[in-house]
Order: structure tokens, then sequence, then C-alpha cells
């Protein structure tokens, strides 16, 4: 008797095929049947008649782990109930381990209050057997974080790194990659990673090309600097030959707008040459991002107690205001969403923290840095083209990502604004940009959420609905399905998923949460 049978349902298996009818029988923890039926016995007979049956959705940049959430929301609910059925941390630079001293936990710092959180591992090996102890709602693998090794060995130094440290961050790496990591990650417009040059980077990349690992970069600039950081990426892949991933690819800023087609057409032009290189998108006008990097790149360069003392120094105070009205910021636009030690700031706009306390707005953000100690997210709304976003979606190359961590409904008592890509990022793009606005076609749109990012990471038997692949599904109807999160009100569930199967396991049925907690820690092998 099969555990699970979805009956009658319009089957989309992830390889951008054409739908077509088909049920699917899930025992243990595999797909067993994947054809019409007639007289099978299950546990849970699920009736998908007039629904979508497909992968469940990979989202190949995801920071749980940097935001601790896989720790204290466990069954990361607003993802599953997105669809969502494997996560990808390790992104942008930093990862949970390994940890090589003190500076790699500072890495995490800005992404969380690390005077709150508790690690008991050292290498990627001992991360993943803390992992192995808990139950986790949804399946995890990691990159490993450059800033990770880089900061770990070398502190906050302001220094050209040497070579026996890199050397040390290639063996590593290597041990973490053998240990299962998919690969490796870099955050270059971070204050620490800027100083890393290109030679440093390929000579690190290279480590990843003999077991076929990715390498995912959160490129050096997005605005001014976005075609010469595409184009240094491209570079990278073309000299190594390891497969590349951009992070969350964007033209930041209307000046810059025009420059997104030039960067897809590189990319276009990249893969033409042979170069395997693909980027992520999320379908939001509105960044999510660190307070810091809208300050001039000297400010914060050497960590965050040099940025602290920088800040402080009244002498340099006029120097940094000057260059920061020189970078034509829309500070209206700019709204705090976290900020742990001046909760109050939260949902302010930038103009109304400098009217309030009667001075400018470079000086409001100064201000705001010094009173939460550097640890400050906000909003930056309208400074991404939505004709991008279109573009970007009809990328044969882009795979759709959340760029954001798990969360629930109960998270809202923190007073913290969370990006609404944390709820919504899937359903919106099957809502809005499939049904709506027909820019992509749901078989095309379910790929980049399947096995597109399946086969960038490099997970074996997921992002397919196949015959002896893990069972990880989704049911849902096509006619519903949109998300609800918004930037007034993040903390809402998408409507329109009815059932999500992980590993076999029911934990979504009707549209409701089961309990179940059967996400894995997913390692690279071979």
């Amino acid at each position: 008797m099969l555990d699970i049978l979805i009956k009658n349902g319009t089957v989309i298996d992830g390889t951008g095929s054409k739908s077509s009818i088909v049920d699917v029988g899930i025992e243990k923890e595999k797909i067993t049947i994947f054809e019409k039926t007639k007289e099978v016995e299950a546990g849970e007979i699920i009736d998908a008649t007039g629904k979508i049956v497909c992968p469940g959705f990979i989202d190949i940049l995801d920071h749980s782990d940097n935001f601790w959430t896989i720790f204290t929301i466990p069954r990361l609910d607003s993802k599953v109930t997105d669809g969502v059925t494997t996560i990808i941390g390790g992104n942008c630079g930093t990862s949970l381990a390994p940890i090589l001293g003190e500076g790699s936990i500072e890495s995490m710092r800005k992404w969380v209050d690390i005077g709150n959180i508790n690690i008991n591992w050292d290498r990627m090996s001992s991360l993943f057997s803390e992992l192995h102890k808990k139950d986790i709602g949804l399946n995890f693998g990691t990159l490993v974080g450059h800033e990770t090794l880089r900061r770990g060995l070398m502190g906050d130094q302001i220094r050209k790194i040497t070579g026996d440290e890199i050397k040390m961050i290639m063996r590593v790496l290597l041990e973490s990659l053998e240990d299962g990591a998919f690969g490796l990650s870099t955050g270059l417009v971070f204050s620490h990673a800027r100083m890393a040059t290109i030679e440093e980077i390929r000579s690190i990349v290279r480590i990843l090309k003999a077991s076929n690992s990715f390498y995912a970069s959160h490129i050096r600039g997005e605005s001014e600097e976005l075609l010469p950081s595409v184009n240094e990426t491209i570079q990278i892949g073309r000299r190594t030959g390891v497969p590349i991933q951009i992070s969350h690819l964007k033209a930041v800023g209307e000046k810059y707008w025009s420059d997104m087609q030039k960067a897809i057409k590189m990319i276009d032009i990249a893969n033409e040459e042979g170069i395997d290189i693909n980027f992520d998108v999320y379908p939001y006008d509105t960044t999510g991002s660190v307070l810091y990097i809208l300050l001039p790149d000297w400010v914060s360069q050497g960590g965050r107690k040099k940025m602290m003392q920088r800040l402080k120094n009244m002498e340099l105070r006029n120097k940094i205001i000057k260059e920061m009205r020189g970078m034509n910021y829309d500070y209206k636009n700019i709204i705090v969403s976290i900020c742990p030690r001046l909760k109050e700031a939260v949902g302010r706009k930038i103009t109304d923290l400098a009217v309030s306390q009667e001075i400018s707005p470079e000086e409001a953000i100064i201000e705001l840095l010094i009173s939460a100690n550097g640890h400050v997210v906000v909003f930056n709304g309208g400074i991404l083209s939505e004709d991008n976003i279109k573009l970007s979606l009809q990328s044969p190359y882009s795979i759709i990502s959340s760029a954001d961590a798990a969360y629930n409904t109960e998270y809202a008592r923190t007073g913290e604004l969370v990006h609404p890509r944390c709820f919504g990022t899937f359903s919106r793009v099957l809502g809005r940009y499939v049904r709506e606005q027909k820019v992509l076609s749901l078989e095309s749109a379910i790929k980049k959420m399947t096995s597109d990012p399946a086969k960038k990471i490099g997970l074996k038997n997921r992002g397919i609905l196949k015959k002896d692949f893990y069972a990880d599904v989704v049911v849902f109807d096509e006619n519903k399905i949109i998300d609800k999160a918004n930037f007034e009100n993040p903390y809402q569930y998408s409507q329109g998923i009815e059932h999500v199967i992980i590993n076999g396991k029911l934990v979504i049925n009707k549209g409701k949460h089961t309990g179940e907690l059967a996400g894995k820690v997913l390692k690279k092998t071979g």
C-alpha cells in the first residue's frame, strides 16, 4: 500500500514539458508511481482534480541560516506555505561554518545579533552533525561563505591577503566540500570582501572545478559598478570552468535601469561561449539590505569597529556627509525594517527620522547606525524597475529565489518588518506574473523554481517529478495562488498552496501545516 496517492492532477514535472494528467504515488520518501492508476490503495489519497501538481520549489538563495530562523523557527512556515521544500544557505559570503576564529562569527553580525546566538560547532562536518540532531522543516544545503573563511583568518585587519592565507582558505574550502557543501559564495559588496581581488577569488574558485561545485556571487556593485561586476564574474567563470550563479541580479537606481538589459545580454553571450552562468531574481521593486552599504566604501572598510570609530569621529563626519550627498539617494523611499537596539525606529522613513531630529538625512543615517551599533536593515523602495523584473523572469538563464529568510506570523510580535519576499516570492511569480500578466508560461516558471536550481546546485533526484525521485511535491490551485504579504503587513501567508509533501511526508494538508518537520540535511556527493 502507498503512503500517499495524488490522483487526477494536472502534472507539471519541472522539466519545462507540457502538463499531463498523471497520478503520483509515494511510498516512504520516494515517488514510486508516475502514471494513471486504477485500483491502488494508499494511506492518504489527495484528489487533485483541476489542480497543479509539481515538484517542491527550491530556493537557491535563502538566508534562514544567517538570520538564525532555521534554529528559532524550525518549521520555516513562510517558505513551506509558499511551496518551498528545499533551501540553500551560506549565501552572499556568509555561512554557519566553518568557524576559523572570532572573525568568522563577526561576519554574521550584519544579519543577526551575535550576542544572542550559540555556536557549538567549528567545521562543516560538525555543523551537519548538529543539524542532524534537530528537526527542520525544509531540506537544507549550504555553500561555504568566502567572508566567513577570510575574516576568520584575517579578523578586521586592513591589508592584502597573503599567499599562505589563500592556501589555508583553499584547504578549508576543500575540506568543507568533502563534508558535503555545495560550493562557494562571495558577498563582494560587503566591507571585508571588497578588498578581495579578482585574482584571489579566481584562485579560490578553482577548487570547485574537480567536484563540479558552483560559485554564487553577490557581485561588487549593482548601480554604476553593475556591468564591470558582471564582467568580472563572467571572467571568473571563463578562467576556471566552474558553474556560476549571480545572486539577485538587479540594476539599482533609475539612472542604471537600462544597464540591466546589457547585463542579461552579457550573460546570454557568455552561455553561448560555453560558460555555465545563471542568475537569480526576486519579483519585487524594493530591496532589503543593511543600512551601512549607503555609506562611502571607505567608511566600513576594516569592519564594524572601524566603521563605528569613523562615524563617531566629528572631523570625518563632514567628509562622510559630503560624499553621501553626491550619491543621490532618495531617502524618502528608505524605511527602517530591522533595528534591534532602537525598535522605535522600525517602520520610519529616513527623512522622518531626520525631520524629528532637525538634522539632514545623511546625519540621521549616521546617528542611527551609531545608536544601533551598526545593525540596521532597511527597505529601499522603487529603486528597481518593474520592466527589468519581467525581463529577468523571461531570460532562459534566470532562476527564481527569495533572497531572504523564513519566518512565521508570530514573528510580527518582535516589531520588526521583514521583506514580503520572505512570505510570498514563489506565489507572487505564479499569481502576478504567470496568471495575471502572462509574462511567462506556468511550465517555464515552475522549471525556474525546480529543475533549474536543482541542476545548478547539484541536487540529485530532486527538482523533477519522476519515478524513484524524492517525493518533494506541491499541489496548488493555479486560479487562486497569490502572495498576500506586503510592506505594511508582511506577516501573511500566501494563498492557493493546498498540499506540500517533503520527503514523502505531508507537511501542508488542505492549506494547513500538519506539524510535521520532514526536512533533511542535504549534502553534495560524488
